[in-house]
């Protein structure tokens, strides 16, 4: 592999999860990771360019920041791409008018959507939320529609939370896709249009881009089929095997976020 000034060279922005990177989550707010407080404050210190990228969506974007800051994070709404606001915006300019099975947590995020009639739905992380009853529900909605839109706040397999692994919202995604034969639309990483906003936001073009994440496949190798650069930090939800991963190979990997700040503090922007 090449050296870390040959694979960091260029870099002028960078694109850092959230959930696994920053802290792991818990009912009661979670804890950060280790060195993780500091490394945002030296990156945000730096000449380098900075933006959070989230497939969060159990909370609303406030309130996510709100215990970001909390935890000693200096972070503010405008920083963060969040898939919730994202899918908003989109059900506005269509014109859709969903049926949300979603978190409470983020259901203020579609407080100006009409929800009557539906049209669509939106699935996210909605937790306790994923019963039969209203898995059913999301289902029969689907099946009534002529030309049924399933929408997906990302379609992560799991994260890891301090109590353990969690079932996160791509399998229940793959259910109603296979029960209603239907392909989602989804608004989250690893979509290249999710990517894309956060670059364009950031005002930083791709090939001169990092992302850092904890998932092999949502951060690592949807930031490089956009052109990006990605750093695997063993931290979150990482396991072993991601290292031998069949089709995706990071440009690195780190043992937390402390570490890749080190490296591109070191290397970057040269």
């Amino acid at each position: 592999m090449a050296s870390w000034g040959e694979r960091l060279e260029g870099v002028r922005g960078v694109l850092l999860d959230i959930s696994g990177v920053l802290y792991d989550g818990s009912e009661d707010g979670g804890v950060p990771i280790p060195g993780s407080v500091e490394a945002v404050a030296r990156l945000k210190r730096s000449q380098l360019k900075v933006r959070f990228c989230t497939n969060d969506s159990q909370k609303s974007r406030g309130d996510l920041v709100g215990l970001l800051r909390r935890h000693g994070f200096d972070i503010s709404e405008g920083e963060v791409t969040a898939p919730a606001p994202a899918a908003s915006l989109i059900l506005k300019e269509r014109g859709l008018r969903p049926h949300l099975l979603i978190h409470d947590g983020v259901r203020s995020e579609f407080d100006q959507i009409d929800t009557s009639n539906p049209n669509c739905v939106v699935i996210a992380d909605a937790g306790e939320s994923f019963s039969y009853q209203n898995m059913n529900k999301a289902f029969r909605v689907l099946m009534e529609l002529e030309s049924p839109v399933l929408i997906s706040l990302g379609k992560g397999r799991y994260y890891k939370e301090t109590s353990g692994l969690m079932l996160d919202v791509g399998a229940y995604m793959k259910a109603l896709e296979y029960a209603c034969g239907i392909e989602a639309e989804v608004v989250g990483k690893p979509s290249p249009e999710y990517f894309q906003s956060a670059l364009k936001e950031m005002g930083v073009e791709a090939h001169k881009a990092i992302m850092i994440g904890d998932d092999i496949v949502g951060d690592v190798g949807g930031a490089q089929r956009c052109g990006m650069r990605a750093l695997q930090v063993r931290t979150g939800k990482f396991r072993p095997s991601d290292e031998r991963h069949p089709d995706v190979k990071a440009d690195g990997y780190v043992d937390n976020l402390a570490e890749a700040v080190d490296l591109l503090l070191q290397h970057a922007d040269k």
